[in-house]
Formats: C-alpha cells, structure tokens, sequence
C-alpha cells in the first residue's frame, strides 16, 4: 500500500495543492510554518479520519472560507483507492472511499494504517495516563474493528455511570438495580478490552525493545509495563468495593479507563530522569513498535510520517533511524525539516529513492527526485 497522489483544497494553510509522490521517502523542506507539518496531516486525516494536532475538524478549515477539503489516491496491490474527506462549516463531516460516503467513520479505521512520529508525542510521557491509552487504543484499533466497537461502549456507559452517580448525590436516591444495570454492561465490554489489551502488550512490548536496543545500541536499559486495575481484582468486586468511594466523589474511580503504561529507563522513571535524547528515542521506538505491530496483523506496511524528528537526536542515533526505516522491512515514508541539506546528506550514504518538495508558505515549489 502505498499514497500516489495527495490532493488539498482549503486545508490550514493551503489554499490548493496537488502533489504526485515517491513509494519511496517523501521530504518536505522548508521554514518553521511553512505548512509542512499540515502535509503530514492531510494524510493522517485520509488514515484516521482525523487530524492527529487539534480535534476540532472546523479548525482546519483555511481562514475565511467556507469548507476544506482533502484526497489521496491509493496504490493497493496495484488497484486504486480514491479517499476523501471533506468538511463544511456547521455540517458534518463527510468522508468517502471510492465516491461512496462510510456511514460509520470506524469502518475506514485501519484500512489504509499510519503511524505518526511528532514532537507532540512526548506527552505520550510527560502527561497523565488519558494520553497512554489513547496510544494504546490507536494502535489496537487499527487491527481490531471489533475493539473500536468495545471501546465506544464502555465509554458510553461510564458516562452514563457517572452522569448516575452526579444524579444520586443531587438528589439523595440511590437505586442499585439501576447501577447494577450499567455494572454489567461495563463489565461486559471493559473485560473484552482487558483481554485485548493484554494480548496486544505481550506481542507489542518485545518489538519495543528490540527496536529501542537498535536504536541506542544497548546503551541503557529501558522498561515497559501495562497496568490495570483489573490485574489485581475481578472488575465486578472492583466496582462494589469503591462504589461508595465513587458515590463521594461523583464519577467512577476503577476500571480499564484507568489502565496505564509506565515507563522506565536504567532503573528510574523515564519521565523525571530520562534525558530529551533518551525520551526521544523511548518514543520513537515505540512509535517504530507501533509500526511493526500494524504490518504484522495488517500484512502491509502502514504509511510512516515523521514530523521533525531530528532534533534532540545525536547524529549516531539519527543514522541508525535513518538506516532502520529505510530497510525492506518499512515502506512509504514522509518526513519533514528545515534544513534541506541534511536530508540530502542523510539519504546519500544510504541508497534509497528520495524526493524532496520544497514549502513556503502553504505552496509547494518545486520537487526533486534523487
């Protein structure tokens, strides 16, 4: 699988683009807000039906008009798939494959896969637990249409266990047949994710750490570990012991919604002692994991963008990356840069299929294929 062509009209800050693209290494080069970053996220809006830096789809709308509107033509064991997306102010968005309109957007999810590596992603380390299992979920969801399904359950019913539970201290009512309702249909889904996200951490945390040992050539040593509060009680007992916890503080405190993973390096928690080079390479590497995860279950390789990598990154380790990406086992890549020439002088030594487009200021330039 593979992108061909990108098409945008109205998107951030491009008024208009057509770019016809490599099956190879894709570069964009160009000045901080020059739009290269918006590029990446057009295609990661054709993959995930979303953007992956603001939630808020309006928002991406070019100031001043009226609707925005994306397309990609994908190269699928040598047919084509036309993907598009589309959005005006005030009405829902639309999104197509092949000019036929997807009733439910969780059925485009993981057809066409990517994985996204941006500087955005150290908050997968630095910021509360909501945004590791958001990793989490991204990754199963791509593989599994059946734990997509789950998830939106779940998260259904706990908030209608919460919006209960506001409702039983407002009025002084409690009805336990009614909780006991929404108990079970909590239970129900939140054990299938359980399940699921067990299974996933027991195939994905040993890629994880073959790719970070690549990466820094065993230069210290780094855990993962997934948690959940269902590793330590049946999920039925959890919720009956802290129900009254729960009735106190108006929402519901155990569950998977309380899964996290936690990160370490050499012994200490990556967040507090990880230097930027080594939570740089932590997230790549989980990122890379990701990547490898989704070709194994997929049986394709996903798109790769890289927003901006290279900073904080030695030049040992960026070679290494470089190297590692660059291999059979990885296929179409985007990348972005300020600086044109260390992309050159970065795919020179390796030998393969580079071309670089040119932006400034939402307009691509011109391109070169070396």
């Amino acid at each position: 699988m593979w992108l061909e062509k990108l098409s945008l009209l109205n998107f951030k800050n491009y008024e208009e683009a057509e770019l016809a693209l490599s099956p190879s290494v894709n570069a964009f080069t160009g000045d901080n807000g020059a739009g290269k970053t918006n590029l990446l996220d057009s295609i990661h809006y054709l993959s995930l039906c979303k953007s992956y830096f603001n939630p808020i789809d309006s928002q991406q709308i070019k100031n001043a008009c009226d609707f925005f509107m994306i397309q990609g033509v994908f190269d699928m064991d040598g047919s084509n798939e036309v993907i598009s997306c589309s959005l005006k102010r005030n009405q829902k968005k639309l999104f197509r494959r092949n000019k036929k309109e997807y009733q439910r957007l969780a059925d485009h999810i993981g057809l066409f896969p990517s994985v996204m590596i941006s500087p955005n992603d150290v908050s997968i380390i630095i910021e509360g637990s909501e945004e590791r299992r958001r990793f989490i979920d991204n990754v199963i969801s791509q593989t599994d249409g059946h734990y997509l399904d789950e998830l939106i359950i779940y998260n259904k019913n706990l908030l209608n266990r919460n919006a209960l539970l506001k409702r039983i201290a407002e009025r002084g009512q409690y009805d336990p047949e009614l909780m006991e309702v929404i108990d079970d249909q909590m239970i129900a889904s939140g054990q299938i994710i359980f399940e699921k996200r067990k299974a996933f951490m027991s195939v994905f945390i040993p890629v994880f750490e073959k790719h970070y040992k690549y990466l820094t050539e065993e230069a210290e040593q780094v855990e993962l570990i997934y948690d959940s509060p269902l590793f330590h009680d049946e999920f039925a007992a959890l919720l009956k012991k802290s129900v009254e916890r729960d009735r106190f503080l108006q929402r519901t405190t155990m569950g998977i919604h309380k899964d996290d993973l936690s990160f370490s390096v050499n012994g200490m928690p990556m967040k507090k002692f990880g230097s930027q080079g080594q939570q740089k390479s932590f997230l790549i590497a989980l990122k890379l994991a990701q990547y490898s995860f989704l070709q194994m279950k997929k049986g394709y390789k996903p798109l790769l963008l890289l927003d901006d990598i290279f900073d904080k990154l030695d030049d040992k380790r960026i070679k290494k990356l470089m190297q590692m990406v660059s291999h059979d086992d990885f296929g179409q890549i985007f990348l972005t840069d300020t600086n044109r020439e260390r992309i050159e002088g970065i795919f020179s030594g390796i030998g393969v299929g580079l071309t670089i487009f040119e932006v400034r200021k939402g307009v691509i330039q011109n391109e070169k294929t070396e």
